[in-house]
């Protein structure tokens, strides 16, 4: 599923305009993004939690040349999901 379609879906789910649903699923986007963008995790009950994860520095190899090089260190999103998801997926 596209985000195109998910604010389709959402908006003839809920009666509200197309525009109104992408309103209200950007913020939601955002608001996740800028919560991990400060180290925050957000945790949605049953759907799942997404947390910001640390990545340590290591060493590479380029593949092309084979030129070992330093990747440094990083932070990454990571999602996990909740029951409810876990349940819904493994039924269908």
């Amino acid at each position: 599923m596209t985000k195109t379609e998910l604010i389709e879906h959402v908006a003839r789910e809920t009666g509200e305009s197309k525009a109104h649903a992408q309103r209200m699923i950007d913020a939601t986007l955002a608001t996740i993004e800028h919560s991990l963008a400060s180290g925050e995790d957000v945790a949605v009950t049953g759907f799942g939690r997404w947390t910001v994860t640390k990545r340590a520095a290591r060493t590479g190899i380029n593949p092309r040349t084979g030129e070992r090089l330093r990747i440094g260190a990083s932070r990454a999103p990571r999602f996990a999901a909740g029951s409810r998801l876990k349940q819904a997926v493994a039924t269908r």
